[in-house]
């Protein structure tokens, strides 16, 4: 069986919502969730949290994750990578535990996720090594084909014309990544540094819920009302 490492980035720092990843959802702070979700699936070797704040880094190991401590500043600011980070901690898991076949990247904004989504994910890079990763995408809620760009003079172009007359039932899929789901090879993740490849493949997130991603005071206030719809596992 392969090996995968699970990694939580949570930076203490947040613009649009201060202290995002430790906002009370329903009484337990945000990056929890995660962790939990992270516990629950029983895929993953090794569940770790990578964050530059004490106060983060607690939460989230009452919850279960494992730290090798605080990550250093120069992963902490808003000009580092998510690629810079993964690599730094896989690094320093490797060095503890050995190495590992793939990693598991769980935004704690995206804090409704399904099991199944993962299993997916895992069995889709187990039995077609040639795929490099697997990404979480959800269908689009605006047809990307019926687009236009506008420009200063309020000129009109369409951004695919070729599909503009045609129909939305005859048009490709289109989908956009939801955030929540992110499973690379550690090999190609080294040797690339990046989760996105020609041949990446895809779990498609079909519910509203799994594909909310906390980035406004909106989005927090969406996710509270969520809660009372009921588990989505």
């Amino acid at each position: 069986m392969a090996r995968i490492f699970a990694l939580i980035p949570a930076r203490g720092g947040s613009k649009r919502v201060p202290r995002k990843n430790l906002l009370p959802l329903h009484g337990r702070p945000l990056v929890q969730w995660t962790v939990l979700f992270a516990r629950q699936t029983g895929l993953f070797d090794q569940v770790v949290i990578s964050t530059d704040d004490t106060e983060i880094l607690e939460a989230a190991t009452q919850a279960g994750a494992d730290a090798f401590g605080l990550r250093p500043g120069a992963l902490s600011h808003d000009t580092a990578t998510s690629i810079d980070v993964a690599l730094y901690e896989l690094a320093r898991a490797e060095a503890a535990s050995g190495p590992y076949d793939y990693i598991a990247f769980l935004q704690p904004t995206s804090p409704f996720r399904k099991i199944q989504r993962w299993q997916d994910a895992v069995d889709l890079l187990d039995h077609n090594p040639e795929t490099p990763s697997v990404i979480g995408v959800a269908p689009v809620t605006v047809e990307p084909y019926h687009m236009f760009t506008l420009t200063d003079d309020q000129t009109v172009t369409p951004l695919f014309p070729d599909y503009l007359q045609k129909r939305t039932q005859d048009l490709p899929q289109t989908v956009a990544v939801n955030g929540s789901l992110y499973l690379v090879r550690c090999d190609v993740l080294k040797a690339q540094r990046s989760f996105f490849f020609p041949t990446s493949r895809a779990v498609l997130c079909v519910d509203p819920r799994e594909n909310i991603d906390i980035d406004t005071p909106l989005d927090f206030q969406m996710a509270q009302q969520i809660l009372g719809s009921g588990p989505i596992n």
